[in-house]
Formats: C-alpha cells, sequence, structure tokens
C-alpha cells in the first residue's frame, strides 16, 4: 500500500508546533505563564523587613509551596506536550507516515501502539543542578532546553539551579523521584530515559577548604588536594548516585540512567546573580598565590576524580551511562560564565554531546 505523509492538520508536529498548540490551551497555557513568571523571581523574594523566626518560617513555607506549584506546572505542561506528540507523532522521526486511507482512530491506535512496543516520541526527565536549570533569562537556560530543540521531544525538568546530590537523593526529592519512576510517563509507559546532574555543588564553596591544602611552593597539583578528605566527600555524593540506582533497578528497571562530568572550571571569582564566587575564596585562603595556574589545576584534579567515581559506577552497573565531555570548553574565561557554568557557546557544545549519546542509545526515537 502507497505511504504518504500525514497533512499537518491531523499529522506529527515538530515541538515548536506542539508548544504552540498547548499554549494556546486555556489552562495550560495560564499554568506555563506561572512557571515563567516564578522562574524569572525564583530566590529573589525578600523577607519583611522586621524578620523574626515566625516570618522566617512563613517565607520558606511559601517558597517551598512555590517550589512544588512549579514543578506541578512543569509536569502539566510537559503532559499535555507529549500526549499531543504520541498521539500525532513527531515530524522527522520514521513514524511520520500512515497507511494511505488510515484515518479514524489513528491518534488512539498510535498512543496504543507507543505505550505496548515502547516506540514513539522518547519519554525523558531530568533531576539536576544549574547545569540543567541554569536561569532562562540567561543564556537561554541551561543544557535542558537546548537538548529538548536537538531532539524534538519534550524534557519534563526537575532540576534545580544550586541543587546537591545529597538533597536530591534526600527525603523530600527521593519521595518525588520514586513518584515518578512508579507512575511513569504522563503520556503513558515507562520513562526511557532519567538525565541526573550532581555533584557539583557538594564539592565547592565553603566546605571545599577542607579538602583544599595550604598551598605550598613547588607541589604538584595532586598533592595539594587532601586525599583522605576529598575522598570522603566523593563517598558521600557517590552513595546518592548508588541510591539512585537503586531506587531505579526497583521502581523503574527499564530507564536507562545518563550521567555527566563537569568541565574544568576556572576559579577566577566569578559570581551569578548574587550568588558566589564558589572555588576563589578556598583559594584565598589557603594562600594560593593571586593568579596561580595551580589553582585551575587543582580544580581539574578534583574534577577528574569526579568523573573517574561516575565511571566506575557506569560500568558496574547496567543500564547507566555515563557521558564524559571533559575538555570540550578551553581552558580560558572566555569560555565561561562564570566560576560554575559554560558561556552560551558552551552549554551549546555539551547540549550537542548529549544529543549524540541519545541518538546512538535510541535510534529512530529522536532527531
Amino acid at each position: 500500500m502507497k505511504r504518504i505523509p500525514r497533512g499537518q492538520d491531523q499529522g506529527p508536529v515538530t515541538l515548536a508546533e506542539a508548544k504552540a498548540m498547548v499554549a494556546k490551551e486555556p489552562a495550560v497555557g495560564s499554568r506555563a505563564a506561572g512557571v515563567k513568571r516564578r522562574a524569572a523571581v525564583r530566590g529573589d523574594a525578600e523577607l519583611p523587613e522586621a524578620a523574626s523566626a515566625a516570618s522566617v518560617g512563613r517565607e520558606r513555607k511559601k517558597f517551598a509551596r512555590e517550589r512544588q506549584r512549579e514543578l506541578a506546572e512543569r509536569a502539566d505542561a510537559y503532559a499535555a506536550l507529549m500526549s499531543l506528540m504520541v498521539s500525532r507523532g513527531v515530524r522527522g522521526l520514521p513514524d511520520d507516515v500512515v497507511e494511505e486511507g488510515e484515518q479514524k482512530g489513528r491518534g488512539r491506535r498510535r498512543a496504543a501502539a507507543a505505550r505496548a512496543t515502547g516506540s514513539g516520541p522518547l519519554r525523558i526527565f531530568a533531576e539536576g543542578d544549574s547545569w540543567f536549570d541554569y536561569p532562562p533569562f540567561m543564556l537561554k537556560g541551561g543544557i535542558i532546553p537546548r537538548l529538548e530543540q536537538r531532539l524534538g521531544v519534550p524534557i519534563l525538568n526537575l532540576a534545580k539551579a544550586g541543587d546537591e546530590v545529597r538533597y536530591m537523593l534526600g527525603v523530600e526529592q527521593r519521595r518525588l523521584l520514586a513518584k515518578h519512576f512508579r507512575e511513569g510517563c504522563p503520556a503513558g509507559g515507562p520513562w526511557d530515559v532519567l538525565l541526573f546532574s550532581g555533584g557539583g555543588n557538594d564539592i565547592v564553596d565553603n566546605p571545599m577548604a577542607l579538602w583544599v591544602r595550604d598551598y605550598t611552593a613547588g607541589r604538584a597539583a595532586a598533592e595539594l588536594v587532601h586525599k583522605e578528605r576529598f575522598a570522603a566527600a566523593l563517598a558521600l555524593v557517590r552513595a546518592g548516585y548508588e541510591d539512585l540506582v537503586a531506587m531505579r533497578n526497583a521502581l523503574s528497571p527499564s530507564t536507562r540512567l545518563i550521567l555527566h562530568a563537569y568541565d574544568f572550571a576556572i576559579p577566577d571569582g566569578r559570581g551569578v546573580c548574587h550568588l558566589g564566587p564558589w572555588m576563589k575564596p578556598t583559594f584565598d585562603v589557603r594562600g594560593f598565590p593571586e593568579g596561580s595556574p595551580r589553582r585551575f589545576e587543582v580544580v581539574k584534579v578534583m574534577l577528574q576524580q569526579f568523573a573517574g567515581m561516575l565511571q566506575s559506577l557506569a560500568v558496574s552497573h547496567a543500564k547507566v551511562t555515563f557521558i564524559n565531555a571533559q575538555g570540550t570548553l578551553a581552558a580560558s574565561p572566555a569560555a565561561w560564565h562564570n566560576e560554575l557554568h559554560p558561556g552560551r557557546d558552551g552549554f551549546d557544545k555539551f547540549a550537542a554531546v548529549f544529543h549524540g549519546n541519545i541518538r546512538s542509545l535510541f535510534p529512530g526515537r529522536v532527531l
């Protein structure tokens, strides 16, 4: 039987077209607007002038409620997008054509087939830190929005800038992850992929002074890292990752975990949005000369050990993929937006690396 392209009015859509359609729906559109409003002001609310224990408590509860609402709105927006793309198909993927004469109920049949066979647009959600959840009003966000555009499918992004593995796998966020693993994709079927970005915030900032030694001229960078203390810090991060793998195994064993290492950040003292610097103060207090290359070299040693930990984790567990893109960015401040985060081109390059890996793992299910 002759195969013909579906019509745009009823057939496959691009991610941009699906987003435009969903935005026209009053309920979803208002939720999306709420997400944007909160994303623009997240973390910027000021406490009352006469702060008290009670007022601080109220503000914390208010912030927690805002975060819960934002995550719910992200989930609602994702569900609407994914349901549309499952029923209509994704333009450019192998299933964007249908048999001539197939008309009535094709969306229902397509959705049912996708749930039964694990086909259709890839079901992806993400948890992590600012590499996934960089503020959208700067650099147009981090890796996730760029990756969505390349893949041509939506990603449910649960990430939060500044988050640490010990909190992502702590009680509250663990429950949320477990819920998503257990319930699966809102459009039906288990999740195909969880993208996870975590660990960077666990080993920088104030505690970093505990595992960087006082500067001694002539000592190699590796000798300026307190081996036992840094190993203890990495062990805590690894414990979180191991619990993540165990949770996946128990609740959604078919879901592939995709992890990544951070590139070699430059501790030059640049922060963002009144946050940071996260690394330079440690080197200052430990007596490293201003501008010494040892500062960067020590950071590189720590991040290489972090990558090695993730690599060993991926090797020892099934359906865990480790993306090591270290060395993607130039060792120049121009490649970085601040001490911890790539610039616009840097995030683009990392999204391209993720895209290539995901396409290799799931051929035909993403662009």
